[in-house]
């Protein structure tokens, strides 16, 4: 009984840990494609979005190159953070351990 139950929690760690995983980098993913698009395009984008009034407002053009740069930086701190979380380990993750072992010697 005892083996069975840490075989599921060692299997319910485990699926976690690909689910972890698996999430970083589908977001990766879409980061990279959409970046790439967004610096790809950037001056198609401009030439699009600037008509002929807002040709002569150079805050426009300011504007569209500060979603264009700043994105990626932005959204790569995000990332950076993401990445961290999954793959450093956390001191509290080792808490959270000591605390499941802990309850389930009491319930025992």
């Amino acid at each position: 009984m005892q083996e069975d139950n840490q075989q599921y929690t060692k299997l319910g760690r485990a699926q976690r840990r690909v689910k972890e995983i698996k999430g970083f980098y589908q977001h990766l993913t879409v980061y990279l494609l959409v970046n790439f698009g967004l610096l790809l395009f950037n001056q198609r984008i401009q030439f699009i979005l600037l008509s002929e009034e807002a040709l002569g407002n150079p805050e426009f053009l300011e504007w569209i190159n500060w979603n264009v740069w700043g994105t990626p930086i932005i959204w790569g701190l995000a990332l950076l953070i993401h990445g961290a979380s999954v793959f450093l380990k956390s001191p509290f993750k080792k808490w959270e351990e000591r605390q499941i072992r802990k309850i389930l010697e009491e319930d025992n």
